[in-house]
């Protein structure tokens, strides 16, 4: 059996021994919850990846965004390059959810653009759980949504074996049980050809093809191909060759199990339309009777449709209210949850339900959806953290409700770069933006960057014109910014192109700025969630990663949050610079090597494309997306040289 190895140039140093020993120590008397304090920069990942090594458990890792969990699927990929590290986000490029706007009559349809490649990483990760128990998934809080049942997913696969009687038509019939589609044109995941006797298979979950010679009934070779050229691929597995091929989609049903569902499905329906009419709602029960009828001629002529999902609870077998099956079924009954970031992870887990079942009721309602459709639903929170047996949760500022459950948290409170936590000043907001402009104008002198946090869009656009005006480079980031832009202007900033960013809520989670030495908050006795105990926290932690980082928090009196924080940065200040004094370490800062930018301009996309293995798979994700949109831009435009040129730079991403 298959066990995690980590591979690492380093040891566990500072406090990183003892949060590891605690926390492997509290996995293996049982404990359920418990906590990581870990601060900016303390190696958190590490100490998690060591813990994960130490328990030898199947392990989950949820973060509360695609690029935070991108970087984490990244750290543990290099962590343990012989394991199973897996990654699971919802895989749509663009989702327009089903929704239906009663005020002006407006019905929008669900619309989706699902990217290929994260949709064979979540079909990898579900494959992975099912045969391999040194699996560590990476994920968003996508993996509480709908899934399909793993009874099902596990029961629908078709194994081949070198020399094994079978025959051609049997295959084929299994093929398309599993969702897989014939296409003589193109070979991408998911489709099947068939040449004569050679049968090529593309699994919706692996890089490669499987190239099948079939002679009177008998398979007489199994070969890995690369699915562009169908030259052979490596291969050291022993003879007789063995493949298992797992369904190309989530959502499947048993033939037997359908018939059921779909008797079950009528009879809902028909009683549905009955109570429509009986309250003379006759336009509803119309729409529902046209919208039910053509889903259940797709899924008996097909045995698929768009918005299957909507019917799952009768397939999956589930009564009325039950959970659906998530990712977290996929598990073993004992394996490891870590949930990052846990103050910001937890709360958007919480979140999902209601908001998904105030749309979907005002679907069903007005005739669009069964009333089934309210149980595809991503899990309520207490269901949830039933089905997980032990969890461990991260955060540099964990919330009340981990501490609650957890106790006394494990504390990882020094740097390994002896980088402590920035000394504080409070200064009066009389006279704030003069005195800001002279330690920006210090910085500036040296070289380093600064960060202004206000606590509206409005103000941090004003104060970016006024600070322009003094002769200072400067650009401010909020929500209007486009989310693809935000990257380009860290990375502008870090690059020196310009030397403050001013913006609202620049903290907290993944905002890695070495250069920056100087955090200044306006307003911070402002009391409110921008200034609350555990933002002002994380605002100040992005000044931790330099050795003269300093917080100014200008301000005309002292709240119980600044006051709170003041004393808890303190803290951590001082455990750090004791630690230094103890080991004789001198702090060092953090070097950080900046990407190349995500976005190019057009023209220089052909000519100096980004090498896809420098990418993470999120960012690598989004440029090749960029790269298809210019492709057929171009080929609509007939710049054919141009549109060739994009298509060799987009291949590289396939």
């Amino acid at each position: 059996m298959p066990k995690f190895k980590l591979k690492a140039d380093f040891q566990p140093t500072g406090d990183q021994p003892q949060a590891i020993e605690a926390l492997v120590k509290g996995l293996n008397s049982g404990k359920k919850h418990q906590t990581l304090l870990g601060v900016t920069g303390s190696g958190k990942t590490y100490t998690i990846a060591n813990v994960i090594a130490a328990v030898q458990k199947p392990t989950l890792v949820i973060s509360h965004n695609k690029t935070l969990a991108a970087q984490l699927y990244q750290e543990f990929r290099d962590f343990f390059p012989e394991n199973a590290v897996s990654y699971f986000v919802s895989y749509y490029d663009y989702y327009q959810p089903e929704a239906y706007i009663p005020k002006t009559d407006t019905y929008i349809e669900k619309e989706t653009n699902i990217n290929d490649e994260i949709d064979k990483l979540r079909l990898s990760a579900t494959a992975n759980l099912l045969t391999r128990s040194d699996v560590i998934v990476v994920a968003s809080v996508s993996c509480i949504y709908n899934l399909g049942s793993p009874v099902e997913y596990g029961r629908y696969i078709l194994e081949l074996i070198e020399g094994q009687l079978i025959d051609k038509q049997t295959v084929l019939a299994r093929l398309t049980d599993l969702q897989y589609q014939r296409n003589d044109y193109e070979l991408k995941r998911g489709v099947w050809q068939l040449k004569g006797e050679t049968l090529l298979i593309y699994p919706a979950y692996v890089d490669y093809c499987l190239k099948l010679v079939l002679l009177d009934n008998q398979i007489e070779s199994i070969r890995r191909v690369d699915p562009v050229s169908l030259e052979p691929i490596a291969d050291t597995r022993p003879a007789p060759k063995r493949e298992v091929i797992y369904p190309a989609k989530h959502y499947l049903t048993n033939p037997i199990t359908q018939k059921q569902a779909l008797k079950q499905i009528r009879r809902d329906l028909a009683r549905r339309l009955e109570e429509f009419k009986s309250k003379n709602k006759l336009v509803e029960a119309f729409r529902l009777e046209q919208k039910v009828n053509y889903d259940l001629e797709m899924i008996e002529s097909l045995g698929f449709v768009n918005g299957i999902e909507n019917y799952s609870r009768y397939f999956d077998g589930r009564l009325p209210g039950e959970p659906s099956f998530s990712l977290l079924e996929y598990f073993p009954k004992d394996y490891l949850t870590v949930i990052d970031e846990s103050h910001m992870s937890l709360p958007q887990i919480r979140g999902m339900y209601r908001g998904d079942q105030s749309r979907k009721q005002t679907l069903i309602d007005y005739g669009f959806r069964l009333p089934a459709a309210i149980d595809n639903r991503p899990l309520k929170f207490l269901e949830f953290l039933s089905k997980v047996p032990q969890a461990i949760y991260v955060s540099a500022t964990p919330d009340e409700w981990e501490l609650s459950q957890s106790g006394r948290p494990v504390e990882q409170l020094v740097r390994p770069t002896g980088i402590s936590d920035p000394k504080i000043t409070l200064r009066p907001s009389t006279g704030q933006i003069q005195d800001l402009i002279k330690e920006i104008k210090l910085r500036v002198s040296r070289k380093e960057r600064v960060l202004v946090t206000a606590l509206t869009k409005k103000n941090s656009e004003a104060l970016a014109e006024h600070l322009q005006g003094e002769n200072l480079k400067v650009e401010y980031l909020h929500s209007d910014v486009k989310t693809l832009d935000r990257s380009d202007i860290l990375d502008k900033l870090r690059l020196g192109d310009f030397d403050v960013l001013v913006g609202i809520n620049l903290l907290r989670e993944g905002l890695d700025l070495p250069e920056v030495s100087l955090v200044a908050i306006l307003d911070a006795d402002k009391e409110g969630f921008l200034r609350s105990q555990t933002s002002l926290i994380q605002t100040m932690g992005r000044a931790a990663r330099h050795v003269d980082g300093q917080v100014i928090m200008y301000a005309d009196k002292l709240t119980g949050s600044m006051d709170r924080a003041i004393k808890e940065v303190s803290r951590r200040r001082q455990i750090q610079l004791s630690y230094n004094r103890t080991h004789h370490l001198n702090p060092k800062s953090i070097v950080k090597p900046i990407r190349r930018r995500l976005l190019k301009k057009t023209d220089q996309a052909e000519t100096d494309p980004l090498d896809p293995n420098s990418l993470t798979y999120d960012d690598r994700i989004k440029y090749q997306l960029r790269i298809k949109r210019q492709m057929l831009r171009a080929a609509q435009e007939l710049n054919f040289d141009k549109a060739a040129k994009l298509k060799k730079v987009y291949e590289r991403f396939n």
